[in-house]
């Protein structure tokens, strides 16, 4: 079996001892019933993990000793920023989890009118931390190294009228009803990658689809039948993944 893997929102260096967060040291040894000599796997959001020990542990703390760096990676080539409506209950928490597992690089809440979900000031910054936990647990379970970016909520209209930065990436809106299926897309997916665009529950307003459009956001469809926000954007990165990214046989993680 491989050792157990935690993030460490701390930097990391070979040779240091380090003490876990406080909920990876209760997981570790209230759960895996960890001891001292036994081996963990640490990663800090930089790149690569480390080979640790532990060296002491206790109900509430836990000691690990650095002991090597290993240049490991396992990243999509793939370039996937999902923009996702804020849905209600749990489905975000699922949908952030889900999406870290399937590769994507970048997540950004977004307020959409027909949403249910609306949050603003320091619940908005919450939920955006709880959301940013959940993504570096799921690198815990799935081996990611690098823990996506999870931006604070903000309007839909907001982002959109803020032109991407860098190479422009091809930009999707997913809607039932569009004509274009996701394998005809005939943009570019190379190195700029993609950014995502998945409604909320209630679908897209008018305006909000003409506002991505004028954004360049092309629409696709997902097959016939209507899919719920919280399945919607996983099929359509799973599908990209099959089509431009590291689900194709051969492709190289980055």
């Amino acid at each position: 079996m491989h050792p157990p893997r935690f993030y460490s929102p701390f930097p990391l260096a070979v040779g240091a001892r380090v003490e876990l967060a406080e909920s990876a040291a209760r997981h570790a040894a209230r759960v895996l019933r960890m001891g001292a000599g036994d081996a963990l796997t640490l990663f800090d959001g930089r790149g690569g993990e480390y080979a640790c020990r532990v060296d002491s542990c206790a109900r509430a703390a836990v000691v690990a000793e650095v002991l090597a760096w290993r240049g490991i990676e396992r990243e999509s080539p793939l370039a996937l920023t999902l923009v996702q409506a804020l849905s209600s209950g749990d489905k975000m928490d699922l949908t952030v989890q889900k999406a870290v597992e399937l590769g994507v690089g970048r997540i950004v809440p977004v307020v959409a009118r027909r949403g249910v979900v609306r949050l603003e000031g320091e619940r908005a910054r919450k939920r955006a931390a709880r959301w940013r936990a959940v993504a570096a647990s799921a690198c815990e379970q799935c081996g990611r190294n690098r823990v996506p970016e999870v931006a604070d909520p903000e309007e839909l209209r907001d982002w959109l009228a803020r032109p991407p930065s860098g190479a422009r990436p091809a930009r999707l809106m997913l809607d039932p009803g569009a004509s274009l299926a996701l394998d005809t897309f005939p943009g570019e997916k190379g190195a700029a990658g993609v950014e995502l665009l998945v409604g909320a529950e209630g679908g897209w307003a008018p305006d909000e689809t003409e506002l991505a459009r004028l954004a360049g956001f092309a629409a696709v469809r997902l097959g016939p039948r209507v899919l719920r926000t919280e399945t919607a954007g996983l099929a359509a990165l799973a599908a990209m993944q099959c089509l431009w990214g590291d689900f194709r046989a051969g492709a190289r993680h980055v």
